[in-house]
């Protein structure tokens, strides 16, 4: 993935989530939950925007790569 420079906010991750929701495990769902009622730093919020973006679009075994750093990152804030 390449690197942005723009910073994403709470609500573009979450908007970003919505679309892209049917197309993650289902079992991510109680994660994006919780992250959702937290604030977050920056980096976290870029992060996860760009780890998202497109994910219905990148073939199975970059969904496999996204889907275990999102797991790394959920799981760990």
């Amino acid at each position: 993935m390449s690197e942005c420079k723009l910073n994403h906010t709470h609500e573009d991750v979450k908007t970003k989530y919505e679309s892209q929701a049917a197309f993650l495990p289902e079992e991510m769902e109680p994660l994006f939950n919780q992250f959702f009622e937290k604030e977050h730093t920056q980096d976290i919020l870029n992060e996860v925007f760009h780890l998202l973006k497109k994910y219905d679009l990148v073939a199975e075994e970059e969904q496999g790569n996204r889907n275990n750093r999102l797991y790394l990152v959920l799981n760990n804030v």
